[in-house]
């Protein structure tokens, strides 16, 4: 559901591009009630897991894709 990024319920999801750069990437999975969750891939199951509302997700999507968060 494009609300929440394009993803699936119950299903966690890493970005296609993080394949080999040592572990540093999160997973994001949207819950029935629209909230995301996510997590540092290596520490599946083991670590905390953030938890925003759709609003909230669809604002930090919005801030990257304009560059918000670029550190240079």
């Amino acid at each position: 559901m494009s609300d929440a990024g394009g993803l699936t319920v119950g299903v966690w999801t890493k970005a296609k591009a993080s394949g080999g750069n040592g572990g540093s990437c999160v997973e994001v999975m949207r819950r029935a009630d629209d909230s995301v969750l996510v997590r540092d891939t290596k520490d599946r199951g083991k670590g905390p897991v953030l938890t925003f509302t759709r609003d909230e997700w669809r604002a930090f999507l919005d801030g990257a894709s304009k560059g918000e968060f670029d550190l240079s």
